[in-house]
């Protein structure tokens, strides 16, 4: 997998900003360092860009793990609803 990194459209970086701030869990679905797949229902938390010029998705997974996922690589995201979010 390319290490350079491509810079991701507006559109979808204000999505991400949007989910963070309304607390929206989405199902994603990446690839991490090494190009291997990943799906996973995450919480948005923060978006950061590195000295790189790197950006990155800061989540937490359904059992509270915390990680980064750099943007570039995130090939889809969709918002979900899990029933204990349902007030």
């Amino acid at each position: 997998m390319s290490d350079d990194y491509r810079p991701i459209d507006c559109e979808v970086y204000s999505g991400y900003e949007l989910a963070i701030m309304h607390r929206q869990r989405l199902r994603m679905h990446w690839r991490d360092i090494d190009g291997n797949c990943c799906i996973g229902t995450l919480r948005p938390l923060d978006l950061k860009t590195e000295a790189s010029k790197e950006e990155f998705l800061f989540v937490e997974d359904l059992d509270g793990r915390h990680f980064r996922i750099r943007l570039d690589r995130i090939v889809s995201a969709e918002a979900v609803i899990l029933q204990k979010d349902v007030r």
